[in-house]
């Protein structure tokens, strides 16, 4: 009986409550509550209200409907390690169910009951405190506790424990707490190093190298490769654009023949092949400079021609070339000297100079349209400015 008394007088750990806002206007939404067992009835005979134990005392009135309760708990376990008891409450959608603080009250008598029975509380404050999920469905609240425990047997070996019932604080929408408590769960312990012979205590391990992440060097690092792959990349598309290929430039508009025909003329003259004795080789340049400048100017090849056709060319350029009698005297002049091989004087070397300079000038387009389009074969130039004839040098030759 004296077990009893003290089973029956033991307190109930409190429970933290949290109520809704309508029953409890301007009072915060979560309380704790410390719910304590009432005295025990003074009649002997007098029939207990709830099953009670050391642990939790349900304080559900007679007549009252008690909630329905679905729990579940391993049966096998490991010395040391925790045991997770899950709890299902199926209650009204106006009440408000949370697990009780077991542990908050250190020293507390229902503590040292379930310490007694080899189980123990983790900190409240960590991660391994109870939690609670609560899903209204209709006019039903379903409420799921997650209650964690360590169970640690005085004795080595395999051990058979047994869980003491747990209060669970419900509070009603008027503000009234009721304590429900689970059932008495039986557990078969082993320790962890029960398969593991001589086992003896392991030392801590070594410490894990610390790395810490060096941001500005990994951007500094990603920054620079790009940057290598940019500049190879605009490197690549510098040389393929250098290698292009060029457009090729426009040759220099030619120079008009009888340009050329009086600058070869003049180099025939400052030679001086003719006071050098060289007649022939005088008259060849000077009549190779006529033709191709003949050539050049109508139209025609003048050095692969012969005389005769050369001048049956010009005779049909339109219009009529003034000079062409000149022209043909001295070709065949030039054809005598060059297949004849007669030997010409030095005053026809001199003439024979002065008579090309003077088909060129006369031939040549009018001064103030020095760059006329040259007329293609069949057709004749603008008849030129006669020019006077060279005054004689010394020598009695023209100039």
């Amino acid at each position: 009986m004296k077990g009893r008394g003290v089973r029956r007088g033991a307190t109930c750990v409190f429970a933290l409550l949290a109520l809704p806002s309508a029953a409890l206007s301007g009072a915060p939404s979560a309380l704790a509550v410390i719910a304590t067992a009432p005295a025990p009835s003074a009649s002997a005979g007098e029939p207990d209200e709830a099953e009670s134990s050391a642990t939790c005392r349900e304080t559900f009135p007679a007549g009252s409907e008690r909630p329905k309760v679905t729990e579940t708990f391993p049966d096998r376990g490991k010395s040391g390690y925790a045991l997770v008891l899950d709890v299902t409450v199926l209650h009204g959608k106006g009440e408000s169910i949370l697990p009780s603080g077991l542990g908050a009250e250190t020293g507390g008598e229902a503590q040292r009951a379930l310490e007694a029975a080899g189980f123990y509380l983790p900190s409240m404050k960590g991660q391994s405190a109870p939690k609670l999920e609560t899903k209204v469905e209709g006019n039903q609240g379903r409420s799921h506790l997650t209650i964690s425990v360590v169970a640690l047997p005085k004795k080595p070996g395999r051990t058979e424990l047994t869980l003491p019932p747990l209060p669970i604080a419900m509070a009603r929408a008027s503000g009234e707490v009721r304590t429900l408590c689970t059932a008495p769960h039986t557990v078969i312990l082993e320790d962890p190093i029960a398969n593991t012979p001589g086992a003896k205590p392991k030392g801590n391990p070594r410490p894990l190298r610390q790395l810490e992440e060096w941001t500005a060097a990994k951007y500094a690092t990603f920054g620079a490769a790009g940057a290598a792959v940019l500049a190879a990349l605009l490197a690549w598309l510098l040389t393929l654009w250098r290698r292009r290929p060029k457009p090729v430039l426009p040759p220099p508009p030619p120079r008009p023949p009888w340009e050329v025909a009086l600058e070869e003329l003049f180099d025939v003259r400052v030679a001086q092949l003719v006071e050098q004795g060289r007649f022939a080789e005088h008259f060849d340049r000077v009549s190779d400079a006529v033709r191709r400048y003949l050539g050049a100017r109508y139209g025609f090849d003048g050095l692969e021609t012969t005389t005769r056709e050369a001048m049956s060319a010009l005779r049909r350029v339109s219009p009529f070339i003034g000079v062409l009698p000149d022209i043909d005297s001295f070709l065949q002049n030039a054809d005598l000297v060059k297949f004849a091989k007669l030997s010409p004087t030095e005053p026809e070397c001199h003439s024979a100079l002065g008579s090309a300079e003077e088909i060129v000038r006369r031939t040549m387009p009018l001064p103030t349209d020095p760059f006329a389009n040259l007329p293609t074969r069949g057709e004749a130039a603008a008849p030129a400015q006669p020019f006077p004839p060279p005054p004689p040098d010394d020598r009695g030759g023209p100039t």
